[in-house]
């Protein structure tokens, strides 16, 4: 998904005040943690992931593999921190309707 400056800008905005809803353990990118990443982006849209990595190469490349593997876009990283954004797959209620 491409997002211009001002969305990246707005969604950076919107997550200014978002903790961290998925936390890395010392196991590292696991299939659990890859479905509540799923989970995550199916209800919220807009998510923080904290990363276990020390390493700022390793950190790099783990936030472009979750971005790959969920179709999703980095809109920061900041230290252990990455915040992501996928339009979710499921339809909202007022669409229904």
């Amino acid at each position: 998904m491409t997002l211009n400056k001002a969305q990246l800008k707005t969604l950076k905005q919107l997550s200014h005040h978002l903790e961290p809803i998925i936390l890395m353990g010392g196991k590292g990118l696991t299939e659990a943690v890859h479905k509540e990443i799923d989970l995550a982006l199916d209800s919220h849209e807009l998510i923080k992931i904290k990363l276990s990595s020390k390493e700022k190469a390793e950190k790099e490349l783990l936030a472009e593999t979750i971005c790959k593997k969920h179709d999703a876009t980095l809109i920061a990283q900041i230290g252990h921190v990455i915040t992501i954004y996928r339009k979710s797959q499921k339809p909202s209620d007022s669409e229904g309707a």
